[in-house]
């Protein structure tokens, strides 16, 4: 069979490998699951029966189609697209409708470990009483964890009384302690029902402050950033190239590193800048503990990190203008300010909607800015402890499952995901029709 030409041969080999791998992955988790109900495999028990499935499969698939060889070199590639980018997202899509969190894990209680003094087919007769070990009440249904060295077994309790416990299943080993597990389960859209259900405390002003952050970040940084490009795009201009160096040392250095500076210089009491505003006779101002203040320190930090990239990229367009084109303007009688309307600007959109537009949506989920220099914070009166005055989605995200008050809400973080990337596809198919960026050029 000869290979099929174009898009239609890429996408068909794309297919058949990218299936390969699916089949492959599901075959050793099942294996993998399997196994784990007689005993404790290894972790590269997955790898080893993956393996055992795709060798044979990539043999096999080679000789229906022949051409296909050629493509086998994406494999490693379609494997780590697997394993880092659609797993994430699948895994993400799947706890986005469940309770699962810090406290139902699916994992084994191990403070719950009780040891197994007696055992007849699937009854188990405990150290303790059920209920205490245990520490459920009523037992019926509780998924529970029964082990040994070497094997490991999960039941579900049909009766627990007193000290005995009945499982749902008789064991292929003597048991030696059993613990409950701290199951997690399909909740279905309940995790978006609370979401809108809390979105005037959330997620509608969390929203509004993302995009007057991401809008107004990429404003000033491109304001600035032109000026800056502008002046320096002058060759009359002495020292042209010292001024450069010097105006992007803010971007060459680490982005971590200078958000650490800027939280000692805007600290309320100990900061440079409240000093010198006090040399000047001003009141310190609360830059990071005030709610206003401190999406106003947010937006001046994060101008300082990004202006140096629309100066660069200002730059950078302006050198492919031609000087004929000014040449040509200034023998019309056209003054600065008019060459400037009239040339430099409307050569400058197409280069630059691009940047702009690639810098709104990295604005958009700038996570680190707004983690390192308030935290989300400051608190701010009638809002969820997960979404202060200047969380935006994705800190509200980020801190709802990993810090929701001890129990890291998984589940609901995965859903405030789904919400963020709804959003972000919509705020980028609105960006793509205004811009015309996805037009058909004829």
């Amino acid at each position: 069979m000869k290979h099929p030409p174009g898009l239609k041969g890429f996408l068909l080999a794309l297919g058949l490998l990218l299936g390969l791998l699916v089949l492959a992955t599901g075959v050793a988790l099942l294996g993998y699951l399997a196994l784990e109900a007689y005993f404790a495999p290894p972790g590269w028990t997955l790898l080893l029966l993956a393996l055992l499935v795709l060798v044979p499969g990539a043999i096999l698939i080679g000789r229906l189609f022949p051409w296909l060889t050629d493509w086998y070199y994406f494999l490693p590639a379609l494997s780590f697209l697997l394993v880092f980018t659609l797993y994430p997202i699948g895994l993400t899509l799947y706890l986005a409708f469940t309770d699962y969190s810090g406290a139902k894990n699916g994992f084994p209680d191990r403070s719950t470990e009780t040891r197994v003094v007696k055992q007849e087919g699937n009854r188990l007769t405990l150290e303790e009483p059920v209920r205490e070990a245990l520490r459920c009440d009523p037992c019926r249904g509780e998924p529970v964890e029964v082990y040994a060295e070497g094997h490991r077994a999960r039941a579900k309790v049909l009766e627990a009384e007193g000290s005995t416990l009945l499982l749902d299943r008789a064991l292929p080993f003597p048991a030696a302690f059993v613990a409950k597990v701290n199951a997690f389960r399909f909740v279905g859209l309940k995790n978006f029902a609370f979401i809108l259900s809390q979105a005037s405390q959330a997620l509608l002003p969390v929203f509004a402050w993302n995009v007057v952050f991401a809008a107004a970040t990429v404003l000033l940084n491109a304001l600035v950033g032109l000026v800056l490009g502008l002046i320096l795009n002058n060759k009359a201009l002495k020292l042209r190239n010292f001024y450069r160096t010097v105006l992007i040392v803010s971007w060459a250095l680490p982005g971590v590193i200078t958000v650490q500076v800027w939280v000692a210089l805007l600290n309320y009491n100990f900061g440079a800048i409240n000093r010198l505003l006090g040399v000047l006779g001003i009141y310190p101002i609360p830059w990071l503990n005030d709610p206003d203040w401190a999406k106003v320190a947010i937006l001046l930090v994060n101008l300082w990190l990004g202006f140096p990239y629309m100066m660069t990229a200002t730059l950078g367009a302006l050198s492919t203008i031609p000087d004929e084109l000014y040449e040509a303007a200034k023998v019309d009688g056209a003054t600065p300010w008019q060459a400037l309307w009239g040339i430099t600007l409307p050569l400058l959109e197409k280069p630059m909607v691009p940047i702009l537009l690639s810098s709104f949506a990295f604005n958009f989920n700038n996570f680190y800015i707004i983690y390192l220099l308030t935290g989300g914070g400051p608190a701010q009166e009638g809002r969820l402890a997960t979404a202060q005055a200047t969380d935006i989605l994705i800190s509200w995200a980020y801190k709802t499952a990993f810090s929701a008050e001890g129990q890291s809400a998984y589940g609901l973080g995965a859903a405030i995901s789904l919400l963020i990337f709804a959003i972000t596809v919509a705020i980028s198919l609105v960006n793509f029709r205004v811009t015309g960026a996805l037009r058909e050029v004829r």
